[in-house]
């Protein structure tokens, strides 16, 4: 169905392997293009309750396709821009929770993709880095923005300015990933993770990633509001009856929108 990545579904978790090996994965048009085409039905498949995002061979992703970008005037640079905040903006905010598994290098556009999901769980092997400054631009698919919220504006700085390039290690430090794997434990610990987060109540999950992402930079009246009516929201669902119910009856619970 896909040219340039592979998609496929497992016990309710989704996959998406950006498999462009031989270019160690860059995004280039069509890459975007395929993204935004399974992400947005992806949104709107319930079999699906988590979703994993990972690359093929030593690289997650290792940028953005120079060889493209480098034929592009800026007309053509804006549009490819666009296009990846268009993919970078829906993994971002489909109720649906989207892990990256980082597996080697997530570099520019690959860093800004793994910042775009929700968590990030990285190999040991990973490096991550957005080394625009070097080619003459800067990110451009939402890097100097997502990068500081993440890390912090000084530290969002100094990996942008400098184009440094750095592990897992210190990823986690700083807090671009939430946990470090083994290389050959990467995807068991994403899926082991997806089917924790599936295994809940998926319109409480999704109400709550709206809120984290819409009360992120309101200020805290406006936000405290807004969790309010979210948590409304939740509360009306037949999913809380249903997961306070076996509470106390020390049962599992069985969600009628898993």
């Amino acid at each position: 169905m896909y040219e340039n990545i592979k998609f496929e579904v497992n016990e309710g978790i989704g996959t998406v392997t950006i498999n462009r090996p031989k270019a160690m994965n860059a995004l280039n048009m069509d890459v975007l293009s395929e993204l935004f085409d399974v992400f947005t039905k992806i949104e709107c498949d319930d079999e699906v309750k988590a979703v994993i995002v990972t690359g093929e061979g030593k690289a997650f992703v290792a940028g953005a396709d120079i060889a493209q970008m480098h034929q592009l005037d800026p007309i053509g640079g804006r549009k490819m821009m666009m296009m990846g905040h268009k993919v970078m903006n829906l993994i971002e905010s489909i109720e649906k929770p989207v892990i990256a598994a980082v597996n080697g290098f997530a570099l520019g556009g690959g860093c800004e993709l793994a910042m775009a999901c929700d968590i990030r769980i990285a190999s040991e092997k990973a490096k991550f880095g957005q080394p625009e400054v070097g080619l003459g631009i800067i990110p451009g698919f939402g890097g100097t923005q997502r990068l500081p919220r993440l890390v912090g504006k000084g530290m969002a700085k100094y990996l942008i300015m400098s184009a440094e390039m750095i592990g897992a290690e210190e990823a986690y430090r700083i807090g671009l990933c939430e946990k470090v794997a083994a290389p050959e434990d990467l995807i068991a610990e994403a899926e082991k993770l997806a089917k924790t987060i599936a295994s809940k109540a998926p319109i409480a999950v999704g109400t709550a990633k709206t809120a984290i992402n819409n009360g992120y930079d309101m200020d805290m009246k406006s936000a405290s509001k807004f969790e309010i009516e979210t948590f409304t929201a939740a509360f009306s669902s037949e999913d809380k009856t249903e997961g306070m119910g076996a509470f106390l009856e020390k049962r599992a619970p069985e969600f009628k929108n898993r």
